[in-house]
């Protein structure tokens, strides 16, 4: 009971700490705003790559993202939630938005096949033999018709899977079926 007590006496002083870190942040205190950064920007930017896949970009996201809080500070409103989810929802619609931008997606279409083969990899593969665009290729080639629509369009256009069924007109559910089936195939081909 004690240890509790001790914990919840500790805990206090830390929340009301970034109450008011959060309050001057709020006051365009820019001290604040350099601390907030420091405890929550590694996360944030973590979050961002996992959904771009790229760190330089993730990077460019996450500084945008602080940009935004800076000049959207008065929005933050506690009793809606905690500071950092409202941090975590503007980057996850800030990377959301970057992925569906035309420039993202042209970026992605010019991805080479050499890209992919780290997917294609089997498990537990230490196989240094390269395998080029042409290869890739091949092995794709012998797959299933929906099956190389779906690769085309998740791996080689960057379309996102709920993208991939909207333009195929199939459930979410089957692309997410339907991407798993093909790789393992794709993992399978590559052992023949």
């Amino acid at each position: 009971m004690r240890g509790s007590v001790a914990l919840c006496a500790t805990a206090q002083p830390f929340i009301m700490k970034l109450e008011v870190l959060i309050t001057r942040f709020q006051q365009k205190d820019v001290s604040a705003f350099e601390r907030l950064y420091g405890m929550y920007a590694e996360n944030i930017c973590g979050v961002i790559n996992t959904i771009v896949r790229n760190e330089t970009l993730a990077q460019e996201i996450c500084q945008d993202v602080f940009v935004k809080i800076w000049h959207n500070a008065a929005s933050y409103n506690s009793s809606k939630g905690r500071f950092f989810t409202w941090i975590l929802n503007i980057a996850r619609n800030a990377a959301i938005d970057e992925m569906r931008s035309k420039s993202y997606k042209n970026q992605k279409k010019n991805l080479s096949a050499d890209s992919f083969v780290g997917i294609l990899e089997p498990e537990g593969s230490h196989n240094e033999a390269a395998i080029d665009a042409e290869g890739i290729r091949r092995l794709i080639n012998r797959l299933k018709q929906k099956c190389v629509e779906i690769i085309d369009l998740l791996y080689f256009k960057g379309y996102t899977q709920k993208e991939v069924a909207e333009e195929l007109e199939i459930p979410l559910g089957t692309v997410k079926t339907r991407n798993r089936n093909c790789i393992s195939q794709l993992r399978e081909n590559m052992k023949k």
